[in-house]
């Protein structure tokens, strides 16, 4: 009999035990990690584990209370809802209750207290010109920082705004008062702009540069300018009460007055008429600078028209000393950022960079992509949400869970006998899997575990056991043609790996579109969904298939025990088809009688 022939196939087939090891050593490495971490367990969404509820009234302003309608209202709960779920894949619930109020529940694990920053923010956001600054509260003065920021735009058409900071800076407290490094204040990055020239450009009195008028940055001020100016002179940000009283009440045409926190102090800001609006920015983002080793920057995309107006302000600005080159990111009465610029800026996009670390750029991209809403919110209450409900749930879910997996494996067991161990030992590793990636993928990207989400996890089980079964199946079926259990292994892998990834990929199909045109509980069940299916294929590839290639060679198996599953006589299997030699034709002899 000739010998078979050898190849890419008879390779993986005479190997298994690497497929085996493999996944193995995945679930020890992801293990490790999950304890490494210290989140050992998978993060709870708010009807399984309690959190924080938030109830937000919508209020207009005076002579326009026909502003607070439905579509305000839905327009609001979108912006909330990408604000919040933009820290991670928080599972949080936004919703409007009644005409005025919307409810915005953050699950107990996530930062509540920068989510409530984010979604309480409700102020439109405004990029405003800076005609002065200095630090308040009796704040000592330092030197200026050495060293000058490289705050040119590129040549590219990607121009930069910059807001560079030097390492270990401390505010000055110069003649301009401007500051000159960057901090975060409730969660927020608020970075200020390094002195380019650090020759005193104003009075040392700390009066705000020399006085200046709002139209000498903000091309043309308002009545309520020298108001502004009396207001800033007597501002002090490091009283609490008058820093959330700073800027209330002004319209986007008018002179204000903001605060900002740097490394511990509190800074005043006047500032000029907005001259770019929130609604402005249609997109912007944190992303890490690997080639210049700037570190975290956020880049921002403006809409055609947004592009005309930041193209026109920095080209006012560009041409003012320090610190009326500045322009303030003013969002609710605060400055989250100052960057400065020198060059107008066109093209459609910018860049703000500095010494941000991760959380600090991605809180402001977040503020500048999700900033401006259609009404003003006041938080009316916080309460604390408990998870009785939630967890009498969980344990009726978790018992129709079990119940429902006990009758999987009572099936397998009556009718696979013997193969029934590889499918229970397939569904114990895709088990451990599953549990540690949700584990991981808590902290990673704020995944939270709701009730939809363990409805996911249990309707998984009956997905991955359906691919066990089509596999046995086909071994089954060419074990019926005739054929001993080693060839019928590997024959029918090829058929049964293609239903079974035709299977997984319309599940995970049905998952991906779910997940997508879905928001709140039912991503849960999308995401969870997805998740299994995936791990169903990484499975039977990698432990299923393998596992039962190495039985194969077992004699219990091989031989077709009556407990083995695989018997030949109770599957009917036909018997095997044996050749018989035809005589070699040649002359036939005769003999006479």
């Amino acid at each position: 009999m000739a010998a078979p022939k050898r190849g890419r196939n008879a390779s993986a087939q005479s190997k298994p035990g690497r497929s085996l090891a493999l996944i193995l050593i995945a679930i020890v490495a992801l293990t490790g990690g999950m304890f490494a971490s210290g989140h050992t367990t998978p993060r709870l969404g708010i009807d399984l584990a309690g959190g924080t509820s938030i109830t937000l009234r919508a209020v207009a302003e005076d002579g326009n209370e026909a502003a607070i309608n439905k579509t305000n209202m839905d327009t609001a709960v979108s912006i909330m809802e990408r604000r919040v779920n933009g820290l991670g894949v928080s599972e949080a619930e936004v919703q409007t209750q009644g005409t005025h109020n919307i409810i915005v529940n953050i699950p107990k694990g996530t930062n509540s207290k920068q989510a409530r920053d984010q979604v309480g923010t409700t102020a439109k956001l405004y990029f405003r010109p800076v005609l002065a600054t200095e630090p308040t509260g009796g704040a000592p003065a330092t030197p200026s920082p050495t060293g000058t920021p490289s705050g040119s735009p590129s040549a590219a058409a990607s121009e930069k705004a910059t807001d560079k900071a030097t390492d270990g800076a401390s505010p000055s407290a110069s003649a301009t008062g401007t500051p000159s490094a960057s901090a975060t204040t409730q969660g927020r990055a608020v970075t200020g702009a390094l002195k380019a020239d650090p020759t005193p450009s104003g009075s040392a009195s700390g009066s705000p540069a020399a006085s200046p008028s709002p139209s000498a940055s903000a091309g043309g001020g308002t009545d309520s300018g020298s108001d502004a100016q009396t207001a800033y002179a007597t501002l002090d940000c490091s009283n609490e009460s008058q820093r959330t009283k700073a800027g209330e009440g002004a319209k986007p045409e008018e002179t204000t007055v903001g605060c900002g926190e740097i490394q511990g102090v509190w800074y005043k800001y006047l500032l000029g008429p907005a001259a770019v609006d929130g609604t402005d920015v249609k997109k912007a983002q944190a992303v890490y600078d690997t080639q210049s080793g700037a570190g975290w920057k956020v880049q921002m995309d403006f809409t055609s028209g947004g592009d005309k107006k930041f193209g026109d302000i920095t080209a006012k600005l560009a041409q003012n000393p320090q610190p009326q080159n500045q322009f303030g990111i003013v969002l609710d009465g605060e400055v989250v950022s100052s960057p400065y610029v020198n060059q107008a800026i066109t093209g459609g996009n910018a860049e703000i960079s500095g010494s941000f670390t991760q959380q600090e750029a991605q809180g402001l991209a977040n503020m500048l992509s999700y900033g401006a809403l259609p009404l003003t919110f006041k938080e009316d209450s916080v309460t604390t949400v408990t998870a009785a409900l939630g967890g009498e749930q969980l344990e009726a879910g978790l018992i129709a869970g079990a119940i429902g997996l006990a009758l999987v494996v009572l099936y397998l067991v009556v009718y696979y006998r013997g193969l029934a161990l590889i499918a229970i030992a397939s569904l114990l590793v895709s088990a451990a899997l599953t549990y540690v990636i949700m584990s991981l993928l808590g902290p990673a990207i704020g995944f939270a575990l709701n009730l939809p989400a363990v409805c996911g996890a249990i309707v998984a089980i009956g997905i991955t056991a359906d691919s066990f079964i089509v596999y046995f199946e086909r071994v089954r079926d060419e074990i019926r043609e005739g054929r001993t259990l080693r060839p019928a292994v590997e024959r029918a892998w090829p058929r049964a790996r293609r239903t079974i990834l035709v299977s997984d990929f319309v599940s995970f199909l049905a998952a991906a579109v779910l997940f997508i045109v879905t928001v709140g509980k039912v991503q849960g069940f999308a995401f969870t969904l997805g998740l299994t299916t995936v791990l169903d294929v990484v499975v039977v590839f990698f432990f299923t298939k393998p596992l039962l290639t190495l039985l194969a060679r077992r004699r219990f198996f091989a031989d077709g025990h009556p407990w083995s599953g695989l018997d030949p006589k109770r599957l009917g299997a036909r018997p095997p088809l044996r050749r018989t030699r035809r005589p070699a034709a040649g002359p036939v002899e005769t003999k006479e009688a």
